[in-house]
């Protein structure tokens, strides 16, 4: 399989990747798009000319991004309460050219579930945004080349999806497997909707923005920070060579989202703007995706198990 390259390095921002793209006319949601990488790809598609929602558990915090770029409006969304989801779909009229599944939590320090019993990393990254999907389905096949963009993370080379214990009932809870195994649901949902329903004239891709300083990371102690080279002794925030910024983090997001270099590209997995290879997942691989992420087979049986819960 040959892979999908484009012009824009690791180095790109979010608006660079969208220059000279006219988005005027075209209605976009992004989950999450009041804070960290949402805001800078909400900023990239509205300078685009883009109509943009910002879907987001509180609309008080978007509302700063709604001064600054006129047009754009924001809906509440909790992705973990699948009542509000529907709400949401149900109030939502019209076509939609691009569902950006962006919105995300990581590495709860302990177990928590929603009211459908889904262990809380899985339920708001995965399970939350599938409903969405699903409920908006009419709206994405009213437009004329609509996509779906799963916002993942280079964590899901760590832990494939445990179909035997997806919630964590049996085995003890480990708060990053628990998150890489969502980001690879994040991935099989993009490969599960390539495959369902390409027929409509849908895409679907997924991506790794990269590490960035944002809000998603509120859950990690600062041994884990420490770790990571991004906070000193003293507890300070520090910025490694490899952390992107915001707008960088967000380049790959758009460029899946909107822009015409991705025209019929779907089912595939991106990193640094260009698709990545599939590799064997494990502790020491750095980059690409893993097998057991783009998976047909466990797309299906991924797909067939929340299918019940997310109705």
């Amino acid at each position: 399989m040959t892979l999908t390259t484009t012009p824009f390095g690791i180095g790109a921002t979010a608006a660079e990747v969208l220059d000279g793209v006219d988005l005027r006319g075209r209605r976009m949601i992004v989950t999450g798009g009041s804070s960290g990488l949402g805001v800078e790809t909400v900023r990239a598609l509205a300078a685009a000319g883009a109509q943009v929602t910002i879907a987001t558990r509180n609309v008080a915090t978007a509302e700063p991004l709604l001064a600054e770029l006129p047009g754009t409006r924001a809906v509440a969304l909790d992705l973990a309460d699948l009542a509000s989801v529907k709400a949401f779909c149900d109030a939502w009229s019209g076509p939609l050219d691009s569902l950006i599944a962006n919105a995300g939590v990581m590495m709860l320090p302990t177990r928590q579930v929603n009211a459908q019993g889904w262990e809380m990393q899985l339920a708001t990254n995965y399970l939350g945004h599938f409903a969405l999907a699903l409920g908006l389905l009419p709206a994405l096949r009213a437009a004329e080349k609509p996509r779906v963009v799963a916002v993942s993370s280079g964590a899901q080379l760590r832990a494939e999806f445990d179909f035997d214990d997806p919630q964590f009932e049996r085995r003890s809870y480990d708060p990053f497997v628990a998150y890489s195994q969502s980001k690879t649901a994040d991935v099989l949902l993009a490969v599960g909707i390539s495959r369902r329903w390409a027929e409509y004239g849908i895409t679907a891709t997924a991506c790794a923005p990269g590490v960035i300083h944002t809000n998603l990371a509120r859950h990690l102690d600062q041994a884990t920070m420490q770790a990571y080279g991004a906070m000193d002794a003293d507890g300070n925030l520090t910025t490694p060579d490899f952390y992107k910024t915001p707008a960088q983090g967000a380049a790959t997001t758009v460029l899946l989202a909107a822009s015409p270099l991705l025209d019929g590209v779907t089912g595939r997995y991106f990193e640094d703007n260009q698709e990545s290879a599939v590799v064997d997942g494990g502790p020491e691989v750095m980059a690409g995706v893993a097998k057991w992420s783009v998976d047909p087979a466990a797309a299906d049986r991924l797909w067939d198990y929340a299918l019940p819960v997310a109705r």
